[in-house]
């Protein structure tokens, strides 16, 4: 592996867009964001080294014989994430970066492409969120930010304004200068003889050193470091892969690993399929969180394999050959597990674990995946039993630590156990006195579970336990019985509450004791009603008032706000029943 002579950015660059540079599969996606590139852009300017690159020469005869592909120019966290697979037919050969593919994807983003992220608070599938930004650099003045001296900003087209203090370069454009005098007549025409602003002799120095030192990066001086690799040996590369990528932003092992997979895989590209699963899974119900780790190791788990470790041995030829047949009904089990969970309740913000989906996805792959599981009532009893497996796993994060140590034997039990219901009871026993005990006591319902707070996800957790027959088909919100918006000081003053007990009132509005699941659209209609008021609207007969305070363990009061400590009191005894009746 031999040490060549440095290359100029602008000519890399070039090169990307004609796929000469590509990536192997091997390589995990892109994952920095606008910060990082504008401080490798700060970086640049300012002679620090940005590191060496380690590239791979491919000849024209092995090119077909792995998978590659292109660099993203335009990422959009949305609909833009995924690298797509390169034709490279007509090439005389290719060089794939082993080394260097986050930062060289950065530079050709911010030279040549967009980053498009999602605004805050804003929803995740609103097209609106995305704006797409340019990389943008600062004529006229260093960076106020105190890790940057060169003012980089990646900017939308309507946020580029320019003032007396601030000039906007569209870094691109560096590209398109081909000598040294464009740098001058660019700066004269827009900043010394501005007919827009009066910009002072310090500014225009001030753009000229700038913008020189940026065309001299690009375009002029050798600042891509590099190796060059020439073996055909995938073992090799692999294995030097593996030392390169052991610093920095930990290597994702299944991006290694998805690419071990595509070599042997004979009718599936494994990267594609697995991305493409991992995007389908997650739109189910209000989302989820899984990636392809998950996929990976479930597919471990479900292949029957008895070592389960993420390891890449344990993804060697016969193992992925044994994966990639039963990789349909993996698939299926894994969506059918997401679903029934979805079904509960539970999405990727309030799912604290993952891992607790591949026993349910186990039980279902042996019991044939029936394709009316998740809907049947017929399956009421069993699913029942599922769930309260998975709420009291997640509510004594039986998960963390080591999963493998509970996945294994509950694997064994469920093998066991065969196409009966689910073995809640066994698999409560077998953990019986250990640390992952799915047991509770009256000090964890006391202590834990009457304590918890609203917008917790054991929270909501807990609520399942005391709302079992709700179907979570529908959408349901964690709602304030007595509406938080009011518990300010102001208002409950005018409701007559002594001035001695209002922290207290502000300091409970969020306990437990105050929530109830409340359909969404009843919750939306309820606002910020005062809970007497429209306890009485909702419910006008007795009748009424009973089945609701029978569902919701109300205790039979006025529910004033003179009464709302007494109202907290009898009704976390009302909840302490039910848990344990549930939980002892």
């Amino acid at each position: 592996m031999a040490y060549e002579t440095p290359l100029t950015i602008a000519e890399v660059m070039k090169d990307i867009t004609a796929n000469k540079y590509i990536l192997p599969s091997i390589q995990r996606e892109y994952v920095w964001d606008t910060e990082q590139i504008e401080a490798l852009f700060d970086s640049l300017m300012r002679d620090y080294p940005i590191g060496t690159f380690l590239f791979w020469e491919i000849n024209k005869e092995y090119v077909n014989d792995y998978d590659f592909y292109g660099f993203i120019r335009n990422y959009h966290e949305y609909k833009g994430v995924h690298n797509k697979k390169v034709d490279l037919k007509g090439l005389d050969g290719v060089t794939a970066v082993l080394d260097g593919q986050q930062r060289l994807t950065s530079i050709y983003i911010g030279l040549k492409g967009t980053y498009a992220y999602k605004l805050k608070y804003m929803a995740k599938k609103n097209q609106e969120a995305y704006p797409t930004r340019k990389l943008y650099l600062n004529l006229l003045s260093n960076s106020t930010d105190s890790s940057n001296e060169y003012e980089f900003k990646f900017l939308t087209n309507k946020e580029v304004q320019n003032d007396e203090n601030t000039y906007w370069f569209e870094v691109g454009e560096i590209l398109n200068m081909k000598q040294d005098g464009d740098v001058a007549m660019f700066v004269t025409k827009n900043i010394g003889f501005s007919k827009e602003f009066k910009y002072t002799e310090e500014q225009t120095i001030f753009a000229i050193n700038a913008l020189s030192k940026l065309y001299n990066i690009i375009n002029k001086v050798g600042t891509i470091s590099y190796y060059r690799e020439k073996t055909v040996e995938l073992d090799k590369v692999l294995n030097i892969f593996i030392r390169v990528n052991s610093g920095g932003t930990p290597l994702s092992y299944s991006d290694l690993l998805l690419s071990i997979a595509s070599a042997q895989w004979e009718n599936h590209d494994a990267r594609e399929e697995i991305i493409e699963f991992v995007d389908d899974v997650n739109a189910v119900g209000a989302g989820f969180k899984i990636n392809k780790d998950f996929v990976l190791k479930t597919a471990l788990v479900l292949s029957d394999f008895t070592d389960i470790a993420f390891k890449v041995d344990n993804f060697n030829k016969q193992n992925m050959i044994k994966i990639e047949n039963n990789w349909d009904n993996i698939k299926k089990a894994i969506k059918q597990a997401v679903l029934l969970v979805s079904s509960f309740g539970y999405s990727g913000e309030t799912l604290t674990s993952n891992n607790a989906l591949i026993p349910i996805a186990y039980y279902l792959f042996i019991n044939g995946m029936p394709d009316n599981f998740v809907d049947s009532g017929a399956n009421k009893n069993n699913k029942d039993k599922i769930k309260k497996w998975l709420i009291r796993s997640l509510l004594k994060k039986t998960f963390s630590g080591q999963p493998d140590n509970v996945i294994r034997p509950i694997r064994e039990i469920l093998k066991a156990n065969g196409t009966n219901e689910f073995p809640l009871d066994s698999i409560i026993d077998k953990f019986k006195g250990t640390n992952k005990s799915i047991q509770f006591t009256d000090e964890d319902i006391e202590e834990f579970l009457l304590k918890l707070k609203y917008g917790k996800s054991d929270t909501l957790s807990t609520l399942m336990l005391l709302y079992p027959s709700l179907d979570f088909s529908n959408k349901f919100h964690e709602d304030h019985m007595y509406p938080k918006s009011k518990f300010t000081k102001t208002y409950l003053r005018k409701q007559g509450v002594p001035e001695e007990q209002l922290d207290w009132y502000i300091a409970t509005v969020n306990d437990i004791s105050n929530l109830q699941l409340l359909a969404a659209q009843l919750n939306e209609e309820k606002l910020a009603t005062d809970f007497d008021e429209w306890f009485n609207e909702q419910h006008p007969t007795d009748t009424d008032k009973i089945q609701y305070r029978t569902v919701n363990y109300l205790p039979d009061m006025e529910y004033s706000y003179e009464n709302y400590p007494k109202f907290i009191e009898d009704r976390k005894a009302l909840l302490k029943k039910q848990l344990s009746a549930v939980l002892l």
